[in-house]
């Protein structure tokens, strides 16, 4: 029986313990050997982790740990060197303090071993002699492996936190951002004790204080090369796990290549590069695989706080951000704000590439796969429209059960009151634009939420656009909202536009409905169907 290992992070304990492990050290014997500093961006529990541990043990020259790997026949010497491995993942760095604690936790047990220079006291200069002496004991330079070094910063990113120092008060976003810009200056002037240096994280640094002065890293998280360096190519899934891919597709009595195809819309869609090969989130595929379930699992691990701060102060919305092509510099550097979430969302993870226009050198964003939409679009809503009764998810469960069983009045009793549920606070508009925009964006997050099924916004047709189809396994529901209208305007919109032409031969039972949205009130004032 195949273990999977689900939250062990630790390379050497996955291979002595016999867990599987999908060989990317190829790619890694690539990396080592073709340069010096490097850096990788990619979402939470994509992998990070585990590739710095197993550079790690390479490093180390613990070459019983790689046999039968790729690496095995490409590396003939096996050296051991120092190893500096900094890990900022264990730390919660919203108290005051905290960062500094860290460092000299690690530097401390540093020195204790490679000696202490007294005339040193800043924490960079202390790690850099540290470096030095080791580089003098060993005879060779030393690697430095950083993991998530940017969550000093994401912590209490946008959170106003105040520290005092020495008198003078400041904001502990910033406060860290110098801490870190002190301690990875020191790369510069230790290039010549330095064999490789790796440093993971969620954002890009490209504009991010910390690294002035720092020997500027090759930033590899749209390296065409590296793509795969995280997570689970389709290649790569069909050859390690064709027996759980067996085992889930018979116990829900379909086929494999359906049970790929479920895999592949529920966790797949990936891409970090103009190569556009698609990657799996692999927290999600080996959860699936270790519980014989498909369920929402990296999106049940937790939303970044520091995103949802961010978007609760955004004016932009989703269906603007989505779908739509950018310039790189537009999502990759790390500018996020209040005002301009994009980047953030987007490395996050929650929009990655779906398309590359090389004559205009811009990328096409949306979600990666239904498991982030489904999640994300549901804490965009909870965010904007913030329901006293009810909970979104739950909402949208109730609506997802009317829709399979083929109860349009359970559909109208439900949109009617979970429409009113929203606070009046929330849903207040001054002038006839923004009622319209809060009309049109209540209904884009809801119809976005509902697109387990197929799901058509402003479908494209001959005569028009229909607000809304949403097609089931037994049904097809023609929706159409009218802003301070009639039910009967509605429906008669479907019928002079042709809405319901396309499924004349369909054997589905089709719903067509039309529907009024009461800007006073804030809910559902007629529903009709046809």
């Amino acid at each position: 029986m195949m273990k999977f290992p689900v939250g062990v992070q630790t390379f050497e304990q996955i291979r002595e313990d016999g867990y599987v492990y999908v060989d990317k050290t190829d790619l890694i014997y690539q990396l080592v050997s073709t340069g010096k500093i490097y850096f990788l961006s990619r979402p939470r529990r994509f992998g990070k982790s585990l590739l710095l541990s197993t550079l790690k043990n390479y490093f180390q020259g613990k070459k019983e740990l790689f046999q039968g790997l790729a690496i095995e026949k490409l590396e003939k010497d096996w050296i051991e060197y120092p190893v500096f491995h900094i890990d900022f993942n264990t730390t919660n760095f919203l108290e005051p303090g905290n960062l500094e604690a860290k460092l000299n936790g690690y530097v401390s047990d540093w020195e204790g071993i490679y000696g202490q220079n007294p005339n040193w006291t800043k924490i960079g200069d202390r790690f850099a002699y540290v470096l030095a002496q080791a580089h003098k004991r060993y005879g060779r330079r030393c690697v430095v492996l950083v993991d998530e070094y940017d969550k000093p910063i994401l912590d209490v990113l946008d959170m106003d936190i105040k520290t005092h120092i020495q008198g003078t008060e400041y904001r502990l976003e910033d406060w860290n951002r110098s801490v870190l810009k002190s301690f990875y200056s020191v790369f510069k002037g230790a290039d010549a004790d330095l064999q490789f240096v790796l440093l993971t994280g969620v954002t890009k640094f490209s504009q991010v204080s910390v690294f002035s002065g720092f020997n500027q890293p090759l930033d590899i998280s749209m390296d065409k090369r590296y793509e795969a360096l995280c997570g689970i190519t389709q290649e790569e899934l069909e050859n390690y796990f064709a027996e759980p891919i067996r085992e889930l597709a018979g116990q829900e009595g379909i086929s494999e290549a359906e049970m790929l195809q479920r895999l592949k819309d529920h966790y797949d869609g990936y891409h970090f590069s103009t190569k556009l090969t698609d990657i799996y989130n692999p927290y999600s595929l080996l959860s699936a695989f270790a519980q014989q379930e498909i369920l929402d699992y990296w999106f049940r691990t937790g939303t970044p706080t520091y995103l949802l701060r961010l978007l609760a102060h955004s004016h932009e919305n989703l269906d603007e951000m989505t779908g739509r092509y950018y310039d790189p510099s537009e999502f990759v550097d790390y500018k996020a704000d209040v005002e301009k979430p994009l980047p953030m969302i987007y490395q996050s993870g929650y929009l990655t590439i779906k398309g590359y226009k090389p004559t205009r050198g811009t990328f096409l964003l949306d979600f990666p796969n239904k498991e982030v939409k489904k999640g994300f679009v549901s804490l965009v809503a909870a965010g904007y429209w913030k329901p006293e009764k009810e909970s979104v998810e739950g909402w949208i469960q109730d609506l997802l059960d009317a829709m399979e069983a083929g109860e349009p009045d359970t559909l109208r009793d439900l949109f009617t009151s979970f429409l009113a549920s929203i606070p009046y606070t929330a849903r207040r508009k001054e002038d006839q634009k923004e009622r319209e925009s809060y009309f049109n964006y209540t209904f884009y997050l809801i119809f976005r939420m509902v697109s387990v099924y197929a799901t058509y916004i402003e479908k494209e047709q001959s005569q028009g656009r229909s607000d809304c189809i949403v097609e089931t396994s037994q049904y097809v529901y023609i929706f159409e909202f009218k802003l301070d209208g009639t039910a009967d305007e509605a429906l008669k919109q479907i019928e002079d536009k042709g809405y319901a032409r396309p499924y004349a031969g369909d054997p589905r039972k089709l719903f067509k409905i039309g529907a009024s949205f009461s800007s006073q009130t804030g809910t559902i004032g007629e529903w009709k169907q046809a």
